[in-house]
């Protein structure tokens, strides 16, 4: 392979790397029956990717605090307990993420997931070791406010080129934190999240599933 333009990846986890969906939605389902809560019934794709409380408080229409902290103890009561063996690889994922790193990316992880279940998912699926750093949202306290705060972090600890580097998500949370601190985004359609072509934030690839990444950068992104 030629130079590459950028040397580092950074992932989202939940519906780029991982298909949670089934996990995620066991364990909610789960949550409302044991507190005997309604919620609303149907497809929950387009809801994953934000913390699990905006889940829950969506899904349950949710407002007071205290009956929301409730569903979230017995979502993650669930989900620790097993839901979280439901989860996934998407197909190719694991051979795209290991042809990356034979071509000597530098692979990271940033995610809304909590870093307990984060780590105990990408191991029992066997993907821990290809990435150099993860970073969740309670990898810290006080707890980061955003994938953009945490993008600026894992720059800063990691000595990452922000426009030197890609984000490959599924969300506009994902796009909108990358461009707001100049990291080019890849839109992975594979997941849960949804961007329509005329959204207002710049996309250098759009994918219809991961394993279309490697194919791609060395057509699109690899200059002499």
């Amino acid at each position: 392979m030629s130079t590459h333009w950028l040397d580092s990846i950074v992932f989202d986890l939940d519906g780029t790397i991982l298909h949670s969906l089934p996990g995620i939605e066991y364990s909610i389902r789960e949550a409302f029956a044991v507190t005997r809560r309604p919620f609303r019934d149907g497809d929950l794709r387009e809801l994953i990717g934000p913390p699990i409380s905006t889940i829950l408080s969506m899904v349950g229409n949710v407002k007071d605090e205290r009956t929301l902290k409730l569903l979230e103890d017995a979502f993650r009561t669930s989900y620790d307990d097993g839901g979280w063996r439901k989860t996934e690889l998407f197909p190719d994922t694991k051979v795209v993420l290991e042809a990356l790193r034979r071509e000597d990316f530098r692979l990271f992880i940033v995610t809304n997931k909590p870093k307990k279940i984060s780590m105990r998912i990408m191991e029992y699926l066997g993907i821990s070791d290809l990435f150099e750093a993860i970073l969740t949202r309670d990898s810290r306290a006080p707890r980061y406010s955003g994938k953009e705060e945490m993008l600026r972090t894992l720059a800063e600890q990691h000595g990452i080129d922000l426009q030197g580097s890609l984000m490959v998500g599924d969300t506009m949370e994902d796009a909108k934190a990358s461009t707001a601190v100049g990291m080019p985004f890849a839109f992975t359609a594979q997941g849960y999240g949804k961007i329509d072509h005329d959204v207002a934030v710049p996309i250098v690839l759009r994918l219809d599933c991961l394993g279309q990444l490697l194919p791609l950068l060395v057509k699109e992104l690899v200059h002499d």
